[in-house]
Formats: structure tokens, sequence, C-alpha cells
């Protein structure tokens, strides 16, 4: 796109712009921000339909992502696309007896921890085609669990859209049918 001052940068560019590591390297909480990017009001605006673009002519019927990230840009594509957005639940912790949950554990994430994930049985049926999004995906563990719970429902796994693909296995990119905006290497 092209303005009278030049080209218009694109999200992309806004995102790698906007991104920054916190911390030294040899820290052992050193990590990237990618949220705050998320200040920019053009980035918030493009990021659900870019998201969504990445998997045009597979028409999700529902939009899945985990507390917190995944569930603030989930929301933003499921907008876009026109459809419902269900949340995954870290920990998640029944209301009542009668509260029906699909819950499965992941495999060890980045931080060599399982977590407990769940979604509320009611938000996903048979038949549904499910979009995961996430802001990054470092070893596929969460997105891997959220599409054992999406096989629970009898639902269909469309893939994953995420912001950054951290993987180093392209069989788990593959698994998953992972696309993203960026890829780490660029960061």
């Amino acid at each position: 796109m092209m303005c009278d001052h030049g080209p218009v940068p694109d999200l992309r560019d806004n995102l790698l712009a906007s991104f920054r590591w916190m911390g030294d390297r040899t820290d052992p909480d050193y990590r990237a921000d990618v949220p705050g990017g998320w200040r920019d009001a053009e980035i918030l605006e493009e990021i659900g339909p870019r998201l969504a673009g990445l998997f045009v002519g597979e028409h999700p019927t529902v939009v899945m992502g985990t507390q917190s990230r995944g569930s603030l840009l989930g929301v933003l594509t499921a907008r876009h696309l026109g459809v419902g957005f269900a949340e995954v639940r870290k920990d998640p912790v029944r209301a009542a007896d009668s509260d029906a949950w699909w819950e499965t554990s992941t495999a060890p994430d980045y931080r060599d921890q399982h977590l407990r994930l769940g979604l509320r049985r009611g938000l996903l049926k048979s038949g549904d085609s499910v979009l995961f999004v996430d802001d990054w995906v470092a070893t596929g563990a969460q997105a891997t669990a959220c599409r054992s719970l999406v096989e629970m429902s009898g639902a269909r796994w469309c893939g994953a859209a995420v912001i950054v693909d951290g993987l180093e296995l392209a069989t788990t990119r593959r698994t998953l049918n992972l696309r993203s905006i960026v890829n780490i290497r660029e960061l």
C-alpha cells in the first residue's frame, strides 16, 4: 500500500517494529514482549483480520484460545470472522458438579511445566470447525492439548493461527496445521 509519504507499513512490519526482548539473555525470565505492540491501535485493528486471513477457505464456526493472550486475540479474530469464541481455561474450576468440562494436561511447555486445560462442554459441538489462536507457540504443548479438547468434542480442527511461530519441530507445525504472521528467526 502506498501513501503520499511512501509505503505504508503493514501489520507484520508494525509488529516487528514494536517487538522487543525483555531482560538479559542470561536471565531465567528472559522473554518476548509481544503485547507491547497492542498499545498501537493500528496493530489491534489489523490483528484479527490477519490471523483469520491465514486460514482463508477453512470457514471456522468458532475460534478457540487459551487464557489470557489467546482469549484476547481469539475474540478479535472471531469478531472479524463473525463467529463465536470458546475460551480454554488454565486450571479450570467447576462452578458445580453439573458444570461439564472437557479437560486435558499439556506436555511440558517452554517452562518445562504441565498445565491443566479445560473447556466447558457447551462451547464446542460436534460439527464445529475450530480455529485456534494465540500470540506465540514455542513447544506447541498448549495448542496440541487444545486440539485434543476439540477432538473430545467431536468438532474439526482447522489449524492454529499465531503471531509468532517459535516451533523447532516441523512435525509439530504440520500436525497443528500452524500458520503464523512472524517466525521467531525474524525477531
